[in-house]
């Protein structure tokens, strides 16, 4: 399994970014995925699921309503659509393998190298 994110960067609170991860090594139509994040100093934490064919998706609470989660199984591609970004959305961004997975150690975790998420002024 080869998982690529990408998308991060710099943005100004309130801004917007979109990541994505190309999947590959997998039947990734049929695997549920997850985006999970780490901040400097901080535990993992999972952001969002979604199951194979996009029909249920799962948010931590403080990213409702901000952030989108999708995916293009024609593209074996997986989405994150942030929005009014905040500074503690600031961390490193993976994509990994289930459906609210647990995410205690990353080092369990089939992920790629991360997209780094850094908002500021």
């Amino acid at each position: 399994v080869r998982l690529v994110e990408s998308g991060g960067g710099l943005v100004q609170p309130g801004g917007s970014l979109r990541l994505s991860c190309a999947a590959s090594g997998l039947a990734f139509g049929n695997v549920p995925m997850s985006w999970v994040r780490q901040a400097p100093g901080k535990g993992p934490e999972l952001v969002s699921s979604i199951t194979p064919r996009g029909d249920i998706e799962y948010y931590t609470d403080s990213v409702k309503g901000r952030f989108t989660i999708s995916r293009d199984n024609a593209k074996n591609t997986l989405y994150l659509q942030m929005t009014s970004l905040k500074s503690e959305d600031a961390a490193v961004y993976y994509c990994t393998l289930g459906f609210r997975p647990v995410v205690t150690d990353l080092d369990r975790l089939s992920r790629g190298q991360g997209t780094q998420v850094t908002v500021s002024a």
